[in-house]
Parts: C-alpha cells; sequence; structure tokens
C-alpha cells in the first residue's frame, strides 16, 4: 500500500513516498513537498491500473550496457548486418551515448545528435545510425524500462535521390572486354590483371541477370540450367573482417530463379565445361577462391575509366540489367523477381521512372482504338436503311382473302378498319336507325 512519511532532519521538512511495483519491490522518493508526493504515487497507482508503470530502477542502465544486450540478441541477422550494426555501435553510440542511463536520454538530445551528425554524414548513413539506437530503445521499452521510444518523431535529414547509371547493350560489352582484356595493360602485372576470360563473363553475367556481387561469387555450377537458361540464387558469400569470406543465404533469405540470354547461356557452357557440380562458376585465377569484390573493383575501375564512364561501382551493373529488362517490354512482377525484392512496391520505387516511356504505348494504343471505333460508326452510317420484304401469302383458290390492292400514298388500314372518328360516327347512326 503506498503511504507518505514525514521526516525532519536540520529543520528541513521533507516528504518521503513509499509504494511498490507491480512485482511487489519496495520504492521509496522524497520530495521537498507533500502535494508533489501524493501526485507522484497517485501517478504511480494510476500506471500501475492502466499497465503502462516503468520501473525507474530498471531505466538506470546506460546505453553502452544495454546495447551490448541488444547486439547479443540479434543472432538472427545476416552476418554482414550484425557486422554493420556492430561498427555503429563501435564508431557512433558508445562514444556518445555510452554513459547515459536510459532513463536519461531525452528527445531533444536525441534531435541534437542527429543534427550534428548530419553535418559530416551523407543522409543515408545518419538515417542508418539513428536506426540503431531507436532499435535498442524499442527493446527498452519491450522490456518496460522505459515508458516510450524518445528516439521517435526525430526529424532525420532526407536522402536526395541521385541520378543512377544505366549502360547499354555496347556499353556492357566494352566494359566486359575492357575489364577482361585491358587493352593497356602494364607489362609488370600480374597475368589476372592482363587477360582474365572471368572477368569479362562477370561483368556480363552481373548485367544480364542482375544479381548481387556475393549472389555471384557463391553461384555453383549445379545449380545452372542451361536448357532452361535460367540461375538458381540461393547462397551469398560476403568477406568480412576477421572472419574471411562468410557464406549465407541471399539477402531476403529466399532463393529465386533469374533468366541468362540465350548468347550468355553458350559462353557459360563453355565456361564451365570440365567443372564438377559444386564447383564455383566464377573463381580468382590464383587460388579458385570466390572473388572478392575489393579484387575485383581495381580492375573494373580501370575498365569503366577507359570506356568513359567513371567511378562505376558493380553494383551499377544491377541497376543497368533492370533497365534493359525493362526495356525489353519486361513487367514489374518479373522485375521483382529478377532483382529478389521483396515487393512490387519496392521495385517501382527503385525503377517505376523506367516504365514511364511506355506510357506513349498506351496513349497509341488508345488512340487507335478511337479511330478504328469512329470509322466503323462512319461506315453504318453510309449505309441505306432498307425496309424487310414481308413474304407473300399464297392465296390460290381464296382469292377474296386478299387484301386490296394498295395505291402510293394509301393507308390499307384506314380501308380496312375505319378510323376513331369514323368508329364514332358509325355508333351514332346505328342507334338512331335501332
Amino acid at each position: 500500500m503506498a503511504s507518505i512519511e514525514k521526516r525532519v532532519r536540520d529543520g528541513r521538512k521533507t516528504w518521503r513516498a513509499h509504494y511498490r511495483t507491480p512485482a511487489g519491490a519496495q520504492r521509496n522518493k522524497t520530495f521537498a513537498r507533500k502535494i508533489d508526493a501524493e501526485r507522484f504515487l497517485a501517478g504511480v497507482e494510476n500506471s500501475k491500473t492502466t499497465g503502462a508503470y516503468v520501473d525507474p530502477a530498471l531505466a538506470k542502465v546506460t546505453i553502452g550496457d544495454w546495447a551490448d544486450r541488444w547486439l547479443a540478441g540479434q543472432a538472427h541477422l545476416k552476418p554482414t548486418t550484425h557486422e554493420r550494426y556492430a561498427g555503429i555501435l563501435r564508431k557512433h553510440i558508445r562514444p556518445n551515448w555510452g554513459r547515459v542511463k536510459l532513463a536519461n536520454v531525452a528527445h531533444a538530445d536525441v534531435q541534437l545528435w542527429v543534427t550534428a551528425m548530419s553535418k559530416d554524414h551523407s543522409a543515408a548513413t545518419v538515417q542508418k545510425i539513428h536506426r540503431v539506437l531507436s532499435l535498442i530503445l524499442d527493446m527498452a521499452v519491450n522490456d518496460g524500462r522505459l515508458a516510450r521510444n524518445v528516439a521517435t518523431g526525430v526529424n532525420l535529414p532526407r536522402i536526395s535521390k541521385h541520378e543512377r547509371r544505366y549502360l547499354t547493350h555496347d556499353q556492357v560489352d566494352d566494359l566486359a572486354q575492357a575489364c577482361g582484356y585491358p587493352a593497356h595493360a602494364s607489362k609488370h602485372s600480374s597475368y589476372d590483371t592482363r587477360a582474365n576470360e572471368t572477368y569479362r563473363l562477370v561483368v556480363l553475367f552481373l548485367a544480364y541477370t542482375g544479381v548481387r556481387f556475393g549472389e555471384m561469387a557463391a553461384l555453383r555450377v549445379s545449380r545452372l540450367d542451361m536448357e532452361r537458361q535460367r540461375a538458381v540464387i540461393a547462397e551469398s558469400v560476403t568477406p568480412l573482417s576477421g572472419q574471411g569470406m562468410v557464406w549465407g543465404t541471399t539477402k531476403n533469405h529466399k532463393r529465386r530463379e533469374v533468366p541468362i540470354p540465350e548468347f550468355l547461356v553458350d559462353e557459360l557452357r563453355g565456361h564451365v565445361a570440365g567443372k564438377g557440380p559444386d564447383d564455383l562458376v566464377f573463381t580468382g585465377i590464383r587460388s579458385g577462391a570466390p572473388i572478392r569484390v575489393s579484387s575485383f573493383r581495381q580492375q573494373f575501375g580501370a575498365a569503366a575509366r577507359a570506356i568513359g564512364v567513371v567511378d562505376l561501382h558493380p553494383h551499377e551493373l544491377r541497376h543497368t540489367a533492370a533497365s534493359l529488362a525493362i526495356a525489353s517490354r519486361a513487367d514489374v512482377k518479373v522485375v521483382q523477381q529478377m532483382l529478389g525484392h521483396a515487393s512490387a512496391t519496392m521495385t517501382l520505387d527503385t525503377y517505376g521512372h523506367l516504365f514511364e516511356d511506355r506510357l506513349d504505348e498506351v496513349g497509341s494504343a488508345m488512340d487507335a482504338a478511337r479511330r478504328a471505333s469512329q470509322e466503323r460508326q462512319a461506315t453504318l452510317r453510309m449505309v441505306p436503311a432498307v425496309a424487310p420484304v414481308l413474304p407473300q401469302a399464297d392465296l390460290r383458290g381464296n382469292e377474296e382473302a386478299a387484301p386490296p390492292s394498295v395505291s402510293a400514298g394509301q393507308d390499307r388500314v384506314s380501308d380496312l378498319y375505319p378510323r376513331p372518328d369514323s368508329n364514332r360516327r358509325y355508333r351514332r347512326e346505328s342507334s338512331k336507325s335501332g
């Protein structure tokens, strides 16, 4: 039961509120005025009744310690995502919030922190860092340590959409050739930087299937279906600092099939000849291990500069694959499946502007349909109306039953049946005669 105790020390009066948590633990809090203690206890009892009570003692843990507990519970994440979160905690969360208690985090403080980061980091980076702090505080709310997440509703910097680059078929061919067989390779360079057929095929495969680099590096021969011109994407491999090459599922943890153009199937068939089903389709020249994106980028970047496309990243070939598929009249669901997006909405948000060119097709089709409809109506108006010809009755042997002949302008019905005024006159004459 809650109670208030009056205390006097050195002539100074204080009021100590005693109460119990929903779990039965005894708690105390001291106030300078009795009215403040009463209001506090009333709030405590109300929050216990509504289920919104938060034990202040639980919020005394620091964000640094709580972040460690939060990260330890993220075993469901892919290794790459887990490592990225760990890096954010190490570089941004702990230096700023590590010693701050959960109870002392204010919304205004989070807003100032986000605003300060926006001066030195991109909008996308700031949003990712803020999301990690928000996830940490979400777990504190769910654990009953905080009444609400003070990181919610913070004004974040907007991500400006930069213009994506999409290569043409000719540019893809030139890039693949320059990546596999540089025109001006140094005589002191290693063999794999002077002539590397694998790198040429890697560029073509990425540009025409839209798979991610880690998915391409993890592709095995058994997952190539040459007859159906398909590749099954089921794994991904990524290098992590201190862990080497880490294998895992795809980004959305789902298997998918991607189409392979016929010309590329023919080249891949010769490339994998002699390999076993579990062998990798694309490997490094010297080790036979999965291709690392860091090693590939060196030669890829030089090849991109050679064809006049500066600072091109291998991931941009994924955008090229989407644009080439859309230009080939692939609908949004096909592009979604090929790229492995979670929904068609995500595909439209990313590449919706590429579908706009097809609006001309819709307009042209509607215009052609309208013209065809107008032509049909005009044709019908030009055809003269012809009265139907009734069949002649066979009156042989009963000529008296034949109706009298009708000349032009004569009404046959009026001769057989008197008009209404004639009927009235006939009835009057009949009445007189009777």
